[in-house]
């Protein structure tokens, strides 16, 4: 009897939950303030990293230059045009590791802002996506420096003429090297991209099979035009690319194959 009488007290998580409007009824500015919520905490993340690898800036430099100076002659050496260089040149540098050892954080800040909006299926799979998308960019990179970069910086130097001394300007070399590791970086997200041509349903893994020769043939295709213009960097991009697809498709054949076992 005193039970009955008692004021029912509403749950904390039941009102919180009643209080949250639904996805599709917020406006658009309540959409706009979490998106700011987010890209703060990742502008003070990139920076936080950054002042923190800022004092070994040159030390990383020089790491990053090792493949060039290992095929240099023996009186040759890197040299700065400008007057800034010697501070630009590792401060990009330093800028760039930042920025790709905040990757998952940034990745992952965007993946809480646009999580609302997924089904819990959509969740489960995307999850998986963006974490091998993150992985499969690193090492693109790794295999852009360690492999790609020695290769071709070696034909570049033993084609070059007897009479001229190579001597590289830091600030171009950390041009090439950018451009090369963001070049591989994208390359080996082909089995991502693949994948989600799949599930969306614009492909199937039957018709990538049958058009499996022109894609070979647009893999060397593309690499011609984003590489520089020698053969060895066109080949060490379009084998990966080739491979990289071929990844893609045995993963897309194993989903379909789950989901004719679920249906």
């Amino acid at each position: 009897m005193t039970d009955s009488l008692l004021p029912q007290i509403p749950n904390a998580e039941q009102n919180s939950d009643s209080e949250k409007p639904p996805l599709n009824a917020m406006p658009i500015t309540q959409h706009l303030v979490a998106l700011r919520k987010h890209l703060f905490k990742i502008v003070g993340v990139l920076l936080l990293i950054f002042f923190c690898l800022l004092p070994f800036a040159n030390k990383t430099y020089v790491t990053l230059s090792e493949p060039l100076r290992k095929q240099l002659p023996v009186n040759s050496t890197m040299i700065a045009t400008d007057v800034t260089a010697t501070f630009m040149a590792p401060f990009k540098l330093n800028f760039f590791i930042a920025l790709m050892l905040a990757m998952p954080f940034i990745i992952y800040q965007l993946w809480a802002f646009i999580r609302p909006a997924l089904y819990e299926k959509e969740k489960n799979l995307a999850f998986p996506l963006l974490f091998g998308s993150i992985f499969l960019f690193y090492s693109g990179i790794a295999f852009a420096y360690f492999v790609a970069l020695p290769s071709i910086l070696h034909f570049f130097m033993s084609v070059s003429p007897e009479t001229v001394a190579p001597m590289t300007d830091i600030n171009s070399y950390l041009s090439f090297c950018l451009k090369l590791f963001l070049v591989f970086g994208l390359t080996f997200e082909i089995p991502i991209i693949t994948l989600l041509l799949i599930l969306i349903g614009l492909v199937t893994t039957k018709t990538l099979a049958e058009k499996r020769r022109f894609i070979v043939v647009g893999c060397f295709f593309i690499a011609m035009f984003i590489t520089p213009p020698d053969a060895i960097s066109m080949i060490m991009l379009a084998i990966p690319m080739w491979m990289l697809f071929e990844i893609g498709l045995l993963f897309g054949k194993i989903i379909e194959k789950r989901k004719k076992v679920e249906t």
